[in-house]
């Protein structure tokens, strides 16, 4: 098994070290290891597994609890008045501790980053989480069938390892990225003028969404439309609730947009941005600043001719919710019944039982500490994973799951 790593983590060494660090423990007894013969059983009854760097992955969640567009009995296209994963049961995780993964690349932390991405997928794979009541690990969490890479950023930096990892791993597990899918979604939805996509720094950084978007149209006989780009540092801490922004969520959505429309502008293509990606996953909770922001600059005399009258926002999450329905029928693991068990969500904590970590006055990991660190101390863990509850979200963040992700809102049990 060894000689295969050089190979599948040629540009990762980082990746290579965690992945054999994880065959060195398959019973998952340590920390970023999983039970591997748990998944070599049949897993049609185990959960799906959806992370993101916080809790933006939730609107790809809702999306996929909700979503009625294949007849479940036939597997075809089309609705049949039942959602589509009726049967399944969800475990989500949100490594907010360690978010926003998209100011990761702009910190020079781009290896750091993706062994984060590894490591999320390690934990869905795995039993162990930190009970913070007994302040002790336990193993008694399923390990999941299916990974959802819900944030953009994610995948863009870590979908090909974690796909190079199961394969030396052996496990039966498939990945769906929510860039690969949010191309498609332009496919659909785009039909004359440019293309904006708004996302976190790190993922217009990598170049995906521009990439994907010209590969997939390409395929499709299309001709590929400009593609202006905006990072935003701050957007998807300020939806979290992070006290390190102090920008409000309209604020920060009315200088995004802007800066959008001023680099389009820059550009000097003459077509008005017609299509927006709301490239990460938070972004969707505040799709109606966004809108709000860009109705106000079509009054902006120097601006208005660079918007479209109306604009098609892409949301990858629906896009992501058919992907995977299509990967487990093609896959065949399914769940034949209701489940009996409960979704589970976690998220990442600061550790409580290290004492050396720097942390802010509200007791998260310190900015300049968390864009630090370096990868490969797989012998510490800055953060652990712990249940999450309406109590661990700040309140901001809890009222727009509340009121925008009803179904999620409903399954966490408030």
């Amino acid at each position: 098994m060894k000689t295969l790593l050089p190979l599948l983590f040629a540009t990762s060494t980082f990746a290579a070290d965690l992945v054999q660090h994880a065959q060195e423990h398959p019973q998952g007894d340590a920390a970023y290891s999983f039970d591997v013969s748990a998944l070599k059983k049949d897993t049609r009854d185990l959960p799906i597994g959806v992370f993101d760097s916080g809790i933006g992955g939730l609107t790809v969640l809702e999306a996929i609890l909700t979503i009625d567009a294949f007849h479940n009995e036939t597997l075809q296209p089309g609705a049949d008045g039942k959602p589509d994963f009726a049967n399944e049961r969800f475990q989500y995780f949100g490594d907010q501790a360690n978010m926003p993964y998209g100011n990761y690349s702009s910190a020079g932390r781009t290896d750091y980053l993706r062994e984060l991405i590894v490591k999320d997928a390690i934990f869905l794979l795995g039993r162990r989480w930190f009970d913070p009541d007994k302040k002790t690990f336990r193993q008694d969490k399923p390990p999941v069938k299916a990974l959802v890479i819900a944030c953009n950023t994610a995948t863009a930096y870590g979908i090909d390892d974690i796909r190079a990892a199961l394969k030396t791993w052996e496990v039966p597990v498939f990945v769906v990225g929510v860039v690969e899918a949010g191309a498609r979604g332009v496919q659909s939805a785009h039909k004359e003028g440019a293309v904006g996509v708004l996302a976190t720094v790190g993922t217009c950084a990598s170049g995906a969404y521009p990439r994907v978007i010209g590969q997939t149209l390409g395929l499709a006989g299309r001709s590929v439309p400009t593609i202006t780009q905006q990072g935003s540092a701050n957007l998807a801490g300020v939806i979290e609730g992070d006290p390190a922004f102090k920008e409000s969520v309209t604020e920060r959505c009315d200088m995004d947009v802007r800066a959008l429309v001023e680099a389009h502008q820059k550009s000097g293509v003459a077509s008005p941005l017609s299509t927006v990606v709301l490239g990460c996953t938070h972004f969707p909770l505040v799709q109606s600043e966004i809108d709000h922001a860009f109705a106000a600059l079509r009054k902006d005399a120097a601006l208005e001719k660079l918007i479209a009258p109306k604009i098609a926002y892409v949301n990858p999450a629906e896009w992501t919710a058919r992907e995977l329905f299509r990967e487990l029928a093609a896959a065949k693991i399914q769940a034949k019944d209701a489940p009996t068990a409960k979704d589970s969500f976690y998220l990442s904590i600061p550790n409580p039982q290290r004492a050396d970590i720097p942390l802010t006055a509200d007791g998260g990991l310190e900015k300049e500490f968390k864009y630090s660190r370096s990868p490969g101390e797989l012998n510490r863990e800055d953060s652990v994973n712990v249940p999450m509850t309406s109590a661990r979200i700040p309140s901001t963040t809890r009222k727009l799951i509340e009121t925008k992700l009803p179904e999620v809102w409903r399954r966490l049990g408030k």
